[in-house]
């Protein structure tokens, strides 16, 4: 019998990219939750499910909810017996964390608490995923690339609330036994991703002739940097690890709740993935101006920086180059400019 997952933000950027790898790579029964709010849009989810046969389609039921309230038993009754929950919902804005932090701590902490009372009454829970963020780690010195268990240094609400949510996660394991797993991730890009994001809004910008806005240090000399992963090789990795076996090596102290870096292969500079992108749309004349966001915004770092040894070891990493999906990602953009709008 086909498994069934439950998949939180699923009308989300990634997690849309995620509900199309499952339907291409598994038979399983896919249950969409979401509160549809500036983040979420049904046209994402429509978009890679009615190019599907209509049998695959019936395998996807999306329905409406926001985890800052408990799952009702009429939520219960229509989501069923799930074998695999993948919560992906979350408020991840920082400007707005900033300025708004209690609606983090309701969305990200709260929510994913409501999220975790729900899971500990399933009577065939496998797996719990929480998709976490690389920013509870903070800014990385130059050299350091954080490991899954290295300690929290949140620079902004939004950090700190996913961090707490992490800990509340692992208490549920601890306290409840729930199979739980965490993952890091960081600089999700793909097809269908809001045009506020940086690599849409260099493809729009350089498409309209427009300068491109590089963060930078204070001195305008040097571009941030990140690792850069693909929404579809996140989903590769996730299946990965759904379908490891434990004991894992990392968890030192016994601690339980494993945790997972799914972390592109190559670091680059805001500055030089501009210019990829360039090179892709062959924008020779495309602008850049070097910006020192972290003065202006606080709570915004220069690098951020997560190592991929760990998944390494465990057999996955992305399978296709930075450049390869830049440049798949830039054409596909392109020839689908609504998604600019």
């Amino acid at each position: 019998m086909a498994k069934k997952v439950l998949i939180t933000g699923g009308a989300g950027f990634i997690a849309h990219h995620l509900i199309e790898v499952l339907l291409e790579k598994t038979d399983w029964e896919i249950i969409s939750i979401d509160r549809l709010d500036f983040s979420g849009n049904l046209n994402r989810l429509h978009e890679v499910v009615s190019v599907l046969p209509q049998s695959t389609q019936k395998r996807v039921t999306v329905v409406y909810h926001d985890l800052k309230a408990e799952l009702n038993s009429q939520i219960v009754n229509r989501i069923g017996d799930v074998n695999i929950i993948l919560h992906l919902a979350a408020g991840s804005h920082v400007d707005r964390s900033i300025e708004y932090p209690m609606e983090f701590v309701l969305d990200n902490v709260v929510g994913t608490t409501n999220l975790l009372n729900y899971a500990r009454n399933l009577s065939n829970l496998e797996r719990f995923v929480y998709f976490s963020t690389d920013e509870v780690f903070g800014p990385a010195p130059e050299g350091v690339d954080y490991k899954e268990r290295d300690r929290y240094n949140a620079t902004n609400p939004y950090s700190a609330s996913k961090a707490a949510a992490e800990e509340m996660c692992v208490a549920f394991e601890n306290t409840y036994n729930l199979p739980l797993y965490i993952t890091h991730t960081m600089n999700v890009f793909g097809e269908r991703q809001h045009p506020e994001k940086y690599i849409p809004m260099c493809i729009r910008k350089m498409r309209d002739n427009l300068p491109i806005t590089v963060h930078s240090n204070p001195s305008k000399t040097k571009a941030g940097s990140r690792h850069y992963i693909h929404a579809k090789d996140v989903a590769e990795g996730i299946l990965h690890i759904l379908n490891l076996k434990g004991p894992f090596e990392n968890d030192f102290g016994n601690a339980k709740c494993p945790k997972f870096n799914l972390v592109g292969a190559e670091e680059i500079d805001n500055l030089t993935l501009a210019r990829k992108i360039a090179d892709a749309m062959k924008a020779t004349h495309a602008k850049y101006e070097m910006v020192d966001f972290h003065s202006a915004r606080p709570g915004h770092d220069l690098r951020y920086s997560l190592s991929g040894e760990y998944m390494k070891s465990l057999g996955w990493q992305p399978r296709i180059t930075l450049s390869e999906r830049i440049e798949q990602v830039v054409n596909w953009t392109l020839e689908n400019d609504r998604w600019l709008k």
